[in-house]
């Protein structure tokens, strides 16, 4: 349901064609500000539509200044409840033919758009460009490089890429809508969801990069799944089913066992844990992640202790 709405000018669209940002926000008003703020100040020359999607609250926009080429509207998430379903809500009511994502604790830097388009506009069959970013974690940043050119569903089975973050990517929405079929709301409190829909890109058509950290991602060392032991193992499962490949690659099957054994050790289902964890040893004997996951299923170390030292030294689990 549209809450708020000033739609855009379209002038001026040959050369830098417009854009639709998608920010899903969620009870967090001064830092959803701050993001939406970063996409006015972008140094795109075409127009923007800002789309903030309100997630179970009461949609109120911030206090920034716009113009004909930055409009801001206010949309409700009409759909599932959380990430998926808000970002969905924001893609169907996108006015223009590419979309991007950011999150409601993130910035962009000002030259992100303008370094995007430039890569869609001298490759017409790409889907999907990401960037680097940096990771802000309220003490340092530190910078995520991501040095390739094209990124590969292969690529993408072998390695996560953890410097390709959501609120990098921009979508030809084309494809995002017709051919990937939008975020999958089926996946369990829409864990994964942006290695979800990296996969499925993938599979469908190219991804480019650019490696220059060009959004700033809020890192507070603890996530959303922070603690949600049993979900995380959830929504990793869901993922491990749905893409053939993850389970066909010996090393991406030990990657995502190692860290589904881990979650269910953490989560207190310690049988169910070791089975994946033998799995992931036995592919890879020194797998750190799977070790202290082994050790926690026995009771000899503490799963919230090796979160905070993971966080501490700017890793996930």
């Amino acid at each position: 349901m549209i809450a708020s709405e000033r739609r855009p000018s379209t002038a001026g669209t040959d050369v830098c064609p417009p854009i639709t940002a998608v920010v899903p926000t969620h009870r967090r008003p001064e830092l959803m500000r701050r993001a939406v703020q970063s996409i006015v100040d972008q140094t795109y020359c075409g127009p923007i539509e800002i789309i903030v999607v309100f997630d179970a609250c009461e949609p109120e926009l911030p206090a920034v200044e716009t113009s004909p080429l930055r409009v801001l509207r206010a949309v409700t998430n009409d759909r599932v409840r959380g990430l998926a379903g808000a970002r969905n809500t924001g893609i169907l009511a996108a006015s223009h033919g590419f979309v991007a994502f950011l999150d409601d604790d993130d910035h962009w830097l000002p030259g992100k758009l303008e370094a995007q388009m430039a890569v869609f506009a001298a490759h017409p069959e790409v889907g999907l460009v990401g960037t680097a970013m940096e990771v802000d974690d309220g003490r340092r940043t530190h910078q995520r490089p991501v040095p390739l050119t094209v990124v590969t569903h292969d690529d993408l089975v072998r390695d996560r890429i953890a410097g390709l973050h959501s609120s990098s990517f921009v979508f030809r929405r084309s494809v995002l809508v017709d051919t990937v079929g939008m975020i999958d709301e089926e996946l369990p409190g829409a864990y994964g969801e942006d290695y979800d829909v990296l996969l499925t890109t993938s599979q469908v058509a190219p991804i480019r990069l650019v490696n220059e950290p060009l959004v700033s991602v809020r890192w507070s060392g603890q996530s959303f799944f922070y603690g949600r032991w049993a979900q995380y193992a959830e929504g990793l499962t869901y993922l491990l089913d749905k893409h053939p490949g993850l389970r066909e690659d010996p090393a991406a099957l030990a990657r995502m066992s190692s860290q589904i054994g881990f979650a269910l050790a953490a989560a207190g289902r310690r049988r169910e844990a070791r089975p994946w964890l033998r799995r992931a040893l036995g592919a890879r004997r020194h797998d750190v992640r799977a070790w202290l996951g082994l050790l926690i299923s026995f009771r000899l170390l503490s799963a919230d202790v090796v979160a905070r030292v993971a966080n501490l030294a700017g890793k996930g689990i």
